[in-house]
């Protein structure tokens, strides 16, 4: 296929970045041939470069003339992406560009994600690293892997190396927005070995597909009551093989804890007899679900088809109902909004993969709260839930939110710079998804902190796509900012 051309996008300076970042693998977890690239690229420019032993990488740039007792500033991003594509999408993330087109003034990855979030904040860095023509103090890029699975990039930062005094975050989707603060995190893994038994005789087999939601990133997207692909088929499966006597060979659905499953997928065995009655029940749960997701989710699909390919053994009837209850009694989406933030989610979860087959039995829930203790909490509850279905999980290691500072230097310099810039002032917010800043103040404590980006809508889903005029404007925020510091 044909790569788009950069070259009509403005700034040059940070859009000839994001081209070559569409170009390199950076799955989460595999971000070492990004980060050798950038390395190198740094070490050619005379930049200083670190590699800790987790393998972040930190490039530094030295103060301009007359700018080296000025405010030190970290600029921060992660080198990872979330990597999901359409059904029928021929596209491997290890080896594959992405294919970015161009619409009514945004940047789409149509079939996979565009990689947006975070490239644009590493084009962005990147950009100040290689300018000559910005007046700045000292400037460390600290990019940092696994944010996307798991932030252990973060968890693992060594203190002690970062020198700035204040942190740019550039990963946030909304332009005009200054965030402060964040949601912490936790992970629930479930998980247990399947039990199977021949199957009885005489069945047919049936493929179910739950598919045509708009998925979404599970923090900045869960307020929007998009349609969870795993909730719907759990539910469908939970009542529909009580009914019918019917057994479940495999349920699959969704790739990451941090996005809204888009499609899933099961395999069942019923009698021949059954099938027409089994269309009816999908065709009657597909309009009762597009009737929920009416304005949000139109355009949900269900569908049977009969499988043809040689199976012989299904789940034991125990486990299948177990699981199948289980999934369809566990909450999800908003669990509580908060009660001092306006319009702002507090505590929320995502069913994110279910993965019922011979091979491995799992499940992967992402619970967020603006209150640490909350996700804790919640997530342990959660966990009971599994365990009163004899269902073993275990819990991750908190991620902590990122508490605001509404009074901190680095805020007021991106507050100034803005309205010197736009004229206007900057909203200031909160997110509910999480940010590695959290994070990062536990091993720099006395880092002041704020992020901002570009807007970018669909992350974490086919479709992704970044406002082109939106990704100047925040070049223009950071020169402002770096240019303003005294």
């Amino acid at each position: 296929m044909m790569q788009f051309d950069f070259s009509k996008l403005s700034p040059q300076v940070v859009w000839q970045h994001f081209e070559t970042l569409c170009t390199i693998p950076r799955p989460s977890k595999h971000e070492q041939q990004l980060r050798q690239y950038l390395k190198a690229w740094a070490e050619q420019r005379n930049l200083e470069t670190y590699v800790d032993d987790i393998g972040n990488l930190i490039i530094r740039k030295a103060a301009t003339a007359g700018k080296e007792q000025v405010t030190g500033v970290v600029l921060q991003g992660h080198l990872d992406m979330v990597t999901q594509e359409n059904r029928g999408t021929q596209h491997d993330f290890f080896k594959d560009p992405i294919q970015p087109v161009l619409k009514d003034g945004w940047l789409i990855a149509e079939n996979t994600t565009l990689g947006a979030d975070n490239g644009i904040g590493v084009a962005l860095a990147l950009a100040v690293l290689e300018s000559n023509d910005i007046a700045h103090g000292p400037i460390e890029v600290l990019l940092t892997i696994d944010e996307e699975a798991g932030m252990s990039g973060a968890r693992l930062l060594e203190s002690g190396v970062l020198t700035g005094q204040w942190l740019f975050n550039i990963d946030t989707e909304e332009w005009g927005e200054l965030y402060l603060g964040c949601a912490g995190s936790i992970d629930l893994e479930v998980g247990q070995p399947l039990e199977y038994e021949i199957a009885p005789e005489n069945l047919i087999y049936v493929d179910l597909l739950v598919s045509g939601l708009k998925g979404g990133h599970s923090g900045v997207d869960i307020h929007l009551g998009r349609g969870n692909a795993n909730v719907i088929l759990a539910n469908f499966l939970n009542d529909y093989l009580a009914l019918s006597n019917g057994r479940l060979v495999v349920f699959v659905g969704g790739s990451a804890r941090n996005a809204i499953p888009r499609e899933a997928l099961a395999t069942i065995a019923i009698k021949a007899e059954q099938l027409p009655e089994l269309e009816n029940a999908v065709a009657v749960i597909q309009a009762e679900w597009q009737q929920k997701l009416n304005g949000v989710d139109e355009q949900l699909q269900i569908t049977a088809q009969q499988n043809t390919n040689q199976i012989n053994e299904v789940v034991t009837l125990h486990q299948q109902q177990a699981w199948l209850k289980a999934l369809t009694i566990c909450p999800y989406g908003i669990a509580q909004w908060s009660s001092t933030l306006p319009d702002v989610v507090e505590t929320s979860n995502n069913i994110g993969v279910v993965k019922l087959t011979k091979d491995e039995a799992k499940t992967l829930i992402m619970v967020r709260s603006m209150v640490n203790q909350e996700a804790v909490t919640f997530a342990k509850n959660i966990q009971q839930h599994f365990a009163n279905f004899q269902i073993q999980s275990e819990l991750t290691p908190l991620v902590s939110g990122w508490t605001p500072n509404p009074d901190s230097a680095a805020l007021k310099c991106l507050q100034q710079a803005y309205q010197s810039a736009f004229k206007i002032e900057p909203n200031l917010k909160v997110i509910h998804a999480g940010l590695e800043c959290g994070i990062i103040a536990e091993h720099y404590p006395n880092l002041q902190m704020v992020s901002f980006g570009p807007d970018i809508q669909g992350a974490h889903a086919p479709g992704e796509r970044v406002k082109v005029d939106t990704v100047e404007k925040c070049w223009a925020l950071l020169v402002t900012a770096l240019e303003s510091i005294k």
